[in-house]
């Protein structure tokens, strides 16, 4: 079973998400971890990070990760961006990218009330964006020399919100 999980950079599970993030998404465009951190600043340190994991013989393994950069000066001071969304490639097209994007607006919107989130998603992910609600709030942009589109989605309506619980979760847990 897949289970999301909010960690710090201090958690043993860090390592294995920069590993999962280099092999998906930076190493195919020649980029180290050390080469995206001087690109971003301090953006690693001030994001919150959320892996998917399942267990295995030797502990939990992370299969998915996601970053959620808080609101500040570098980018959208109102709105959060969420950035290096990526799933094991032999686990792709099980849901776990979806789960992780649900665990991000929840924390976003219900735990933060930051009013909206957005991405630079890669076209070939807008379906994915799309499907979850994201609307393309830009024209085709190059970021890394890949075509982008910023997606961006608005915090729901309290009206809209239905009062379900943590369903026993706790924090940092999320369905």
């Amino acid at each position: 079973m897949v289970r999301i999980k909010r960690i710090s950079m201090d958690d043993e599970l860090y390592a294995q998400e920069i590993d999962l993030r280099t092999r998906i998404l930076l190493a195919p465009l020649d980029l180290t971890i050390q080469d995206y951190l001087k690109m971003t600043g301090d953006r690693e340190q001030r994001s919150e990070h959320f892996v998917a994991v399942v267990d295995h013989q030797h502990g939990e393994r992370v299969v998915g990760a996601a970053t959620l950069c808080l609101p500040g000066a570098d980018h959208d001071e109102r709105c959060g961006k969420v950035q290096q969304v990526c799933v094991n490639e032999q686990r792709q097209g099980e849901g776990i990218g979806t789960k992780l994007m649900i665990a991000i607006e929840a924390r976003a919107f219900a735990e933060l009330a930051i009013p909206g989130l957005y991405c630079h998603a890669q076209l070939s992910a807008m379906g994915f964006y799309e499907r979850l609600g994201w609307v393309a709030g830009s024209d085709v942009f190059q970021e890394a020399g890949i075509d982008h589109k910023r997606m961006e989605i608005v915090a729901p309506r309290p009206e809209d919100v239905s009062s379900v619980g943590d369903g026993g979760l706790g924090p940092g847990m999320y369905p």
